[in-house]
């Protein structure tokens, strides 16, 4: 199958789970459905044979689509940042979102540190255990936002939700470079300051500046269309370019600058949407038209979700342990700084439970971890891969359910209901 024709199967696949839920009963979360889809296609289930995507090999040559979606998502999620609501709970969702960061990692350090993991001749050494409890910090915007844009949720955990899974990023970013660096130290016995303070600080910075730069820009060049169809290419156009550019990094000797692909479309983002005028109705067309791209994303990340990690004992306990526990760290974590942040009481039992999901971001610590060594990477990026696969699919189910306890999605009505009201409009 060439790029188009996987494309188009990914979207159909994806589409039809969705609609054998609904009718079958089943009240899952459109990115669950999309998840599962992928996991069918893809190359454990019917990949054997011969039925969609067969190899791994396959799903790389479609990278580009799950890099393009990742771009829109954190654009969509920038968007939020809008001046009004920065001071509001700007300090707020600071505050939330670097505790609860730190929380599941000290959490995680602690229990894989102290617990000495060893079955069938198998053990955790405590660098890969200091990696881990870094990786923990990071939560998946992808599967937060989808759940929050297909029902419409509203209110106060909502609001404070999406500006801390995009905070998480950056904090995410700084915990990850200090604990990698602990734990190569730990390694070679030396630590490079450079490595784990500098570098990571100035790859946030230089996202945030090149976001900053490509807002400003898309804000000017705005002003010289009159129709929004148009504006909304040019913004297409630019997040496009956005996610190209922010694949760049450069070395100055030990010095790297980078960029965090999340964090520049995310600037992109929040820029645009407080310069310029016509953002709200470019972003609302924005989002009908990334619909489709979110969906081929999600059936191409379960059909990446690698179900041979079950075959390891030793990975699932200790897989297990990560997942409690940082699940343990992000509530409590979540619900303490709220409380010291006198928030409401929904924000407190609820917004901890939001912040489960885990995919793109920590996937992308994993390669990062290969410095490590390739017995003690592998180790890691099994790990969190049985990880990702429990979390991706029980992650959107749980984040949905958070938010109706909070009374912030509406019980949908039956299908057939709204078709018999559309009879008597008609009529």
């Amino acid at each position: 199958m060439d790029l188009l024709l996987k494309t188009a199967f990914a979207l159909f696949a994806g589409m039809m789970m969705t609609r054998a839920f609904k009718l079958s009963g089943f009240k899952f979360p459109d990115v669950t459905s999309f998840l599962i889809a992928g996991v069918l296609v893809g190359p454990y289930v019917l990949g054997r044979f011969n039925i969609g995507f067969n190899t791994p090999e396959e799903l790389a040559e479609i990278n580009i689509i799950s890099s393009v979606a990742l771009g829109f998502i954190a654009f969509d999620i920038g968007s939020e940042f809008r001046a009004a609501s920065l001071k509001q709970m700007g300090k707020t969702a600071l505050v939330i979102g670097i505790f609860q960061a730190v929380a599941a990692t000290i959490l995680v350090d602690i229990a894989l540190v102290l617990l000495s993991i060893k079955i069938g001749g198998d053990s955790l050494p405590i660098p890969a255990a200091i990696t881990l409890g870094a990786i923990a910090s990071a939560t998946a915007p992808a599967a937060t936002l989808m759940v929050v844009r297909q029902f419409k949720a509203k209110g106060s955990v909502t609001d404070l939700l999406l500006p801390i899974v995009a905070l998480d990023d950056a904090a995410g970013l700084i915990i990850f470079a200090v604990s990698i660096g602990v734990a190569q130290a730990m390694i070679g016995g030396t630590i490079n300051m450079i490595s784990i303070i500098l570098n990571p600080l100035i790859e946030i910075l230089s996202s945030l500046i090149l976001g900053a730069i490509m807002g400003f820009v898309l804000t000017w060049i705005e002003k010289l269309f009159f129709s929004n169809s148009n504006r909304l290419s040019m913004t297409i156009a630019f997040v496009m370019m956005t996610i190209a550019l922010s694949s760049e990094e450069f070395y100055f000797g030990q010095i790297r600058i980078a960029f965090s692909s999340l964090l520049v479309c995310m600037t992109l983002g929040t820029v645009f949407c407080n310069m310029c005028e016509y953002s709200e109705d470019i972003m609302k067309r924005s989002e009908k038209w990334s619909v489709p791209l979110y969906a081929v994303f999600f059936v191409i990340s379960g059909a990446r979700l690698e179900l041979s990690v079950f075959k390891y004992p030793f990975v699932i306990i200790t897989g297990v342990v990560y997942i409690l526990t940082r699940c343990l760290g992000k509530y409590f974590g979540a619900s303490f700084s709220s409380s010291v942040m006198n928030c409401s009481s929904n924000v407190k039992k609820y917004l901890g439970i939001t912040l489960f999901p885990q995919a793109g971001v920590a996937l992308g610590m994993v390669v990062s971890a290969q410095s490590l060594g390739s017995e003690m990477g592998s180790l890691i990026r099994n790990i969190i891969l049985f990880s990702v696969l429990i979390y991706e699919l029980v992650g959107p189910m749980l984040t949905r359910m958070a938010l109706t306890k909070a009374g912030e999605i509406e019980p949908k009505q039956p299908e057939h209901v709204h078709r018999e009201r559309f009879k008597i409009k008609k009529a």
